[in-house]
């Protein structure tokens, strides 16, 4: 009963949005910020603690004002992909701009597999529903289902409205062995927090755990690594920037060819959080254990 009733409540608020448009809908992003933040305090303990491990010498009212701003931005990613329904696909062209296509375009030419490295940055459904719009191609999400499994329906379709495809999380190793093997193309958000046991890599001077499947799909399947980090603007337009990661002049065993990825992947996106620190998602404890 509890899940039917949030899709219903998911739903009531994706037609609002077609209702009044993309940047009206926009403007319900403060009050539902302060809704969350201040009445309903949603996981504000922990990003404000996130927030307090990163940036050690900010005062407490610079840490209060960025968790904020967390909220803020997270509250205009949900409006937004609760509009995916029903925007065009010029207005999603429109919403994103991305430099350095032709790199993307080059990699489908001669037909190389793709790991993209993305990340819960700025609105990160957006990334993958763009990027696969734009290039022609099919992206191969690797998803985590949510709790509510028609809430991961709805979001599902969303993320394969134009060309994309879904990998559960779960049998994501074999089919996107598959799909690489295809010379095709899989994206991954992976800055989640990894297993205990997993490796650390320091991030913002932390030991942070790590999943190491994407590093060690690249590594076992030849694949090309791209950073795809996608942040938002001041008139609520994003940018995409791809970037190749280059990895033929690592050296060691798998273990220390891995370690060695997932450290520049994390020093890459520590560079931008540092310059958008709100657009990144606060919300889960990242230095857990």
């Amino acid at each position: 009963m509890q899940n039917r009733l949030e899709y219903i409540l998911f739903i009531g608020f994706s037609y609002l949005t077609k209702m009044l448009g993309l940047q009206l809908s926009r403007r319900l992003a403060t009050p539902l910020a302060v809704f969350f933040y201040y009445l309903v305090p949603i996981r504000r303990k922990v990003v404000i603690e996130n927030l307090v491990n990163a940036f050690p010498k900010y005062s407490k009212p610079k840490i209060r004002e960025m968790a904020f701003g967390t909220y803020k931005s997270f509250a205009i990613t949900l409006l937004e992909t609760l509009y995916i329904p029903h925007i065009s696909k010029e207005e999603m062209i429109k919403e994103v701009k991305c430099i350095n296509l032709d790199l993307l375009k080059q990699k489908i030419e001669n037909k190389q597999g793709v790991v993209y490295l993305s990340a819960h940055f700025g609105n990160w459904e957006y990334f993958a529903l763009s990027t696969g719009l734009q290039i022609d191609h099919a992206l191969y999400l690797i998803i985590k289902p949510q709790r509510n499994p028609y809430v991961t329906e709805f979001l599902n379709n969303a993320r394969t409205k134009w060309n994309n495809e879904i990998i559960p999380m779960g049998v994501s190793v074999r089919q996107a062995y598959k799909v690489l093997s295809e010379k095709r193309m899989v994206a991954m958000a992976a800055d989640q927090r990894g297993h205990e046991d997993g490796p650390r890599i320091n991030f913002f001077k932390r030991p942070a755990a790590m999943y190491p499947g994407s590093a060690v799909l690249a590594l076992r399947t030849g694949a090309s690594l791209v950073y795809a980090i996608i942040y938002r603007n001041p008139d609520y337009s994003y940018t995409i920037k791809f970037e190749e990661l280059l990895i033929d002049d690592i050296t060691g065993t798998e273990d220390e060819k891995v370690e060695e990825i997932l450290k520049r992947y994390i020093n890459h996106l520590e560079q931008y959080i540092r310059k958008y620190p709100e657009q990144w998602l606060w919300m889960h404890k990242r230095w857990k254990y």
